[in-house]
């Protein structure tokens, strides 16, 4: 699958990629336009109100004059309640808009009009100048200075919400660098064209390629020359390989090949030779002339394995031997070759064992309040510190325990220690800082999970209200009627509610509303780099405004520079946490930090 993916590949975004690889925008503040009829400024003033007694949806009725261009916005609330007042409809009832908006008892804000033609960027850049309240009751918009419609704030926040989750997309999916898919979406099409071979009864195959002796292009021309080697590197192997074929980058040198619906193995040499035809070409490298040759291995499905976990691990064994016998060569899988065994593999058992023997413990992150600092709680982030590895990352263990179904009990562990903690500082003397956890989907849909949180919180005499749970967007819209009784369940407990990584799922506004959430924290994606990157911003500050309007506390994650606080408290954010304020701490160690920020506030005051 060489060529660019179609928009069938992406979520519905309404956004595209280019032939480049890269995305590009197509919206415009046309596609929010909604054709509601306009009312005009010579109308008297008890039919624009009979229009909006008439109507309990309109929340603002577009005014325009003789000529068709849009004068005023009236709203819904500050309408109704002028003319509730004792003697509004005797005085003004039948007098003309223009009469009421001439006046000056009535109070309308100069109406934000935006051309259609105008991108949702520009739209969003326009409201933050001229006052977010206009994400609540949205703007009219014009035709070449003519009224056309108007539209809502909130539809403009969805649509630039999903231009960052295309974004999101792309990145999560596709390499950087080169533009190709990454490891990501490799095993995703990879299990896809087994399934398909196997309805269909055909072949599929893997090609693993690496580059040899790469790291002394890197070293001797400097890691950009080496970027630009990898670029023409994967233009040689897309021009070699079948149109339908999926080129990846795994890391680094090393590449795949996926090759599906073959019905010939010698398929799969053909292409591989002409790879490694294609390499002898020589590469013009700022000046210097090199020839990057590469050594390839490949297996086939379901010939070498029936299983799709092993396959790329058996393709590389293969490359290996094309290695280790003088490389720019080729080599088919055989049982008699040396498999690698990746640490997955045995990830799974060791992770169970660490957690029976106790080796995962907790570190803690503060949330802090970005006017003052002052510590209102933290996050509860698990750690496991094996035996013989170290200390391993979650990004390492996280995605194995939710394969393997062992993160209902990781994520009880996590739960059961975090609530002993907060118990030990509390004995301890330390202020009772309510704790984030962070919950999974399968343990979320445990039977009896509220009943666990009830009986961990009764063991260790936790105030229900100290604790908070964290779930993404994904958990919450999928079976919404079985996910509300859960939540209900768990705030009849007391127990605080926070959506996670706010903004990169595909929650509904509707939904929201229903949802007992107490509070909604902003993806870090959107906080990285935003007193930089106008469209984060406007991201950022339309879910501090929606967060509002729902009663809603707001945190946002990811802070590093003092300089998206600035921003962040400009758009209103009162909390945060991130590195600015401290990395995530053992126990002890925040202990200690808690202890220190405390003394120095008592110092500065």
């Amino acid at each position: 699958m060489n060529e660019s993916p179609s928009l069938s590949t992406l979520p519905p975004h309404g956004f595209a990629v280019t032939g480049n690889q890269r995305l590009r925008e197509s919206v415009t503040v046309q596609q929010l336009l909604r054709p509601l009829p306009p009312v005009k400024i010579q109308l008297n003033c008890l039919g624009v109100l009979d229009r909006f007694l008439a109507d309990a949806e309109v929340y603002a009725l577009p005014v325009i004059d003789d000529h068709g261009k849009p004068v005023a916005l009236l709203e819904r609330p500050s309408f109704v309640e002028f003319f509730s007042g004792r003697f509004s409809r005797d005085v003004f009832g039948r007098r003309s808009i223009l009469d009421l908006l001439s006046c000056g008892q009535y109070k309308c804000d100069v109406p934000l009009v935006v051309e259609e033609s105008c991108t949702v960027e520009d739209a969003a850049q326009i409201i933050i100048g001229a006052g977010m309240q206009h994400m609540v009751t949205g703007f009219m918009v014009s035709r070449r200075g003519s009224y056309a419609g108007v539209a809502d704030g909130r539809d403009l926040l969805s649509i630039i919400t999903r231009q960052k989750q295309a974004e999101l997309y792309y990145l999560a999916h596709y390499d950087a660098l080169t533009g190709i898919p990454n490891r990501a979406l490799l095993s995703d099409r990879l299990e896809h064209a087994c399934r398909d071979a196997d309805r269909k009864g055909r072949l599929v195959a893997l090609l693993f390629i690496d580059v040899d002796r790469f790291k002394q292009i890197n070293d001797s021309l400097g890691h950009s020359a080496g970027d630009e080697v990898l670029r023409r590197i994967v233009a040689r192997l897309k021009a070699s390989a079948r149109q339908v074929d999926t080129v990846a980058r795994l890391a680094g040198d090393e590449f795949v090949i996926l090759m599906e619906d073959l019905t010939d193995p010698a398929q799969v040499a053909l292409v591989a030779r002409r790879i490694i035809a294609s390499m002898q070409e020589p590469i013009d490298m700022l000046g210097h002339v090199l020839v990057a040759t590469v050594s390839i291995g490949s297996v086939v499905y379901p010939r070498d394995d029936a299983g799709v976990g092993a396959l790329l691990s058996k393709a590389d064994a293969a490359m290996y031997e094309a290695k280790a016998v003088g490389r720019n060569g080729f080599r088919s899988y055989s049982p008699e070759m040396r498999t690698y065994n990746p640490a997955s593999m045995s990830l799974e058992n060791e992770l169970r064992q660490g957690i029976e023997r106790d080796e995962l413990l907790l570190h803690f992150q503060p949330q802090v309040a970005l006017a003052g600092g002052a510590v209102l709680g933290v996050e509860a982030l698990v750690r496991w510190c094996h035996p013989e590895r170290g200390l391993i990352p979650p990004l390492q263990f996280i995605p194995v325990a939710e394969e393997s179904g062992l993160i209902v009990a990781l994520g009880e562990w996590v739960v059961r220690n975090a609530l002993a903690q907060l118990r030990a500082w509390r004995d301890q003397g330390l202020p009772s800082l309510p704790v984030s956890v962070n919950i999974s989907a399968l343990q979320f849909r445990q039977r009896g999970f509220s009943g666990f949180l009830a009986e961990q919180l009764a063991e260790h005499r936790i105030q229900p209200g100290l604790l908070e749970l964290e779930l993404t967007e994904s958990v919450l819209m999928k079976n919404v009627d079985a996910v509300l009784q859960t939540l209900t369940e768990i705030k009849a407990l007391g127990v605080r509610l926070a959506i996670d990584d706010f903004g990169t799922g595909f929650s509904s506004l509707s939904y929201l509303r229903r949802f007992p959430i107490d509070r909604l924290k902003i993806d870090q994606s959107f906080v990285r780099d935003i007193d930089s990157t106008p469209v984060n911003e406007s991201i950022a500050r339309a879910i501090v405004a929606l967060a509002d309007s729902l009663a809603l506390e707001i945190v946002a994650e990811g802070i590093e520079t003092a300089s998206e606080v600035e921003v962040l408290k400009r758009i209103k954010c009162v909390q945060g946490q991130g590195f600015l304020f401290s990395k995530p701490l053992d126990a002890e160690r925040f202990s200690t930090w808690l202890l220190n920020r405390a003394r120095s506030e008592i110092v500065m005051a």
